[in-house]
């Protein structure tokens, strides 16, 4: 497993933690389910906290030089992911399918982390994005197919694979000189 600098693993951490909390919050879900996704949003809050008190004892010695081409490129990565899911958002409310808004947003969250991938020089965000990108076709036609809701499985799914990844990039931490 490669190792990620002590800086960017805690910004995984933090982001993809916080991310986790957000997604756990999605579904409405009956006990004893709901209990879980709120355990599920704490420890996912815990481990952005771990990450963020990795990136402060990091400093910014340790990010280095910025890369502004990179920069460039996750600023334009992130711009079309947001605009993707705000357009997809709004054309699905004006459809009456609300109930599909997390599928939708979950699959441009999964899509967005293959670009992301050799931006961060990190090649474990190409499965994670394939994960979540699948996640998104399961609430699909599990929304479609059944009635239990779209939102459920997206939340759910997505919430575990963001705090599990958050999590893996705590343990793929290396010291950087």
């Amino acid at each position: 497993m490669v190792g990620l600098p002590r800086r960017q693993a805690g910004l995984t951490a933090l982001y993809l933690g916080v991310f986790a909390a957000v997604w756990f919050s999605v579904p409405k879900a009956d006990p004893p389910l709901r209990s879980v996704l709120v355990v599920g949003s704490v420890v996912a809050l815990l481990t952005a906290a771990v990450g963020a008190v990795l990136v402060a004892r990091a400093g910014r010695r340790a990010a280095g030089e910025r890369d502004r081409s990179a920069d460039r490129r996750y600023g334009l990565v992130v711009a079309a992911e947001v605009g993707v899911g705000l357009i997809g958002a709004l054309l699905l409310a004006a459809a009456g399918l609300t109930g599909y808004i997390p599928v939708l947003v979950c699959a441009v969250v999964g899509i967005h982390f293959v670009p992301l991938a050799p931006v961060l020089h990190d090649r474990l965000l190409v499965p994670l994005g394939v994960a979540v990108t699948l996640v998104a076709l399961a609430g699909l036609v599990v929304g479609l197919v059944s009635g239990v809701s779209a939102g459920l499985v997206v939340g759910t799914g997505a919430g575990i694979l963001l705090l599990a990844y958050a999590v893996l990039a705590l343990f793929r931490t290396r010291r950087v000189a």
